[in-house]
């Protein structure tokens, strides 16, 4: 669609309000993980978020999530690794299979993005008056729902979790 020329399709225009509020919320989002220590890129985090919800992801199953190569993705997990925030192990079932889990360093960097972010987010939302910030929780589990229709799993989520 030409952006030049006005929509009166309400959709339009909810779709550009939704892409404004998600920049804002991209960036806040962001500043919580520059101003945080460790310091992680996001595909970093990513990845050890990956890791948290799928533990014994193989290499392959992490590239996928993450939208890297198999390659990059190995290259990925020897930085973590050495930085002590994820380990390799050799599955069970099969020997020759490596399965990825996250070190409690992984998880405590996890933890304390987590903190970080729910902090600035929290500095934003308290400038908001309560019935517009119940309105915006509102909306946003509303979009959730319709975003992961009920006859499909979340992505890199499984079912039930």
């Amino acid at each position: 669609m030409d952006r030049a020329q006005p929509s009166h399709d309400p959709l339009d225009e909810a779709s550009r309000e939704v892409v404004d509020a998600a920049e804002a919320l991209v960036d806040c989002w962001n500043r919580a993980g520059q101003n945080s220590a460790p310091r992680l890129s996001a595909l970093q985090v990513r990845a050890l978020v990956a890791v948290r919800r799928v533990p014994g992801a193989n290499l392959s199953r992490l590239a996928e999530m993450v939208g890297a190569s198999v390659p990059a993705a190995s290259r990925l997990c020897d930085r973590l690794e050495a930085a002590g925030f994820l380990r390799r192990d050799r599955a069970a079932a099969d020997r020759r299979e490596i399965g990825l889990s996250l070190t409690k360093d992984g998880a405590d960097a996890l933890l304390s993005l987590s903190e970080r972010r729910a902090e600035d987010l929290r500095d934003v939302l308290q400038h908001m008056p309560d019935e517009e910030r119940d309105a915006l929780l509102a909306g946003l589990r509303a979009f959730t729902r319709a975003s992961h229709p009920p006859d499909s799993a979340p992505p890199d989520r499984a079912p039930g979790r």
